[in-house]
């Protein structure tokens, strides 16, 4: 368990930087259009503390949060599998535990190259302990990043689409997430793709109590039909 616990605090550090050496190698470096298009969208520090409950945010910088949850790699530490967690004051100590940790990749970070550099990290640092406890590196799932242009004609026909529908200009985000048919889409049809929201922000997308407003639902396929309706306009 002390190994373990040991070679996952070493992964991340309490401001969210990855601590893997090489991670970042490859990162594209960030355009004057990019920070600016941080620097207009609608967000507010505060309202990331309000919705969590208390001051969780790790800058105070509105381009600094949403270039860490949108642009840059992340790693997040999901859990200790195998040690007892159960109430009461038993004390067992278990022969076998597992962590369980996620890393998203972002453009032009290679899905081969950083799962070599991880499995290697923490070969290393799990040696540096001198414990005679054993190690393997299991490797579940991997997608490649994925970006988009958001100054394509495909974009500013969901700009003209949102403000028809919802009487806003939109804010362009990116987000992490797993959805690898749009890099299916990219690569083998070589188009710009959109992916073109309906939900709310506390939807609670793939959690226990997910959901969608029926508003959402009836103006989202309003944003739909009206999208298509852009896509074919001469302006478009």
């Amino acid at each position: 368990m002390t190994a373990l616990i040991s070679v996952m605090s070493k992964l991340v550090g309490i401001d969210g930087r990855i601590l893997i050496p090489g991670i970042y190698d490859d990162v594209v470096a960030i355009s004057a259009a990019e920070i600016k298009r941080y620097e207009d969208t609608d967000y507010e520090v505060k309202d990331l503390n309000d919705a969590a409950g208390g001051d969780v945010a790790n800058s105070d910088s509105k381009v600094d949060i949403l270039m860490a949850r949108s642009r840059n790699p992340s790693l997040s530490l999901h859990g200790i599998a195998g040690a007892f967690s159960g109430a009461g004051a038993k004390t067992v100590i278990p022969a076998t535990i597992s962590g369980k940790f996620s890393l998203r990749l972002v453009p032009n970070q290679d899905l081969d190259d950083i799962t070599k550099k991880v499995k290697s990290y923490i070969e290393s640092e799990f040696a540096l302990l001198g414990t005679k406890n054993q190690v393997k590196v299991d490797f579940l799932h991997g997608g490649k990043p994925w970006a988009a242009d958001p100054t394509h004609w495909n974009y500013e026909a969901a700009r003209r689409a949102t403000q028809a529908v919802y009487l806003q200009d939109p804010n362009f985000t990116r987000e992490g997430g797993s959805i690898p048919v749009t890099l299916t889409f990219a690569d083998n049809l070589g188009v710009n793709v959109l992916l073109l929201p309906m939900g709310r922000a506390d939807d609670g997308a793939h959690s226990t109590n997910e959901k969608m407003d029926i508003s959402n639902f009836i103006e989202g396929s309003k944003l739909l039909g009206t999208y298509l309706y852009e896509l074919a306009s001469p302006s478009a």
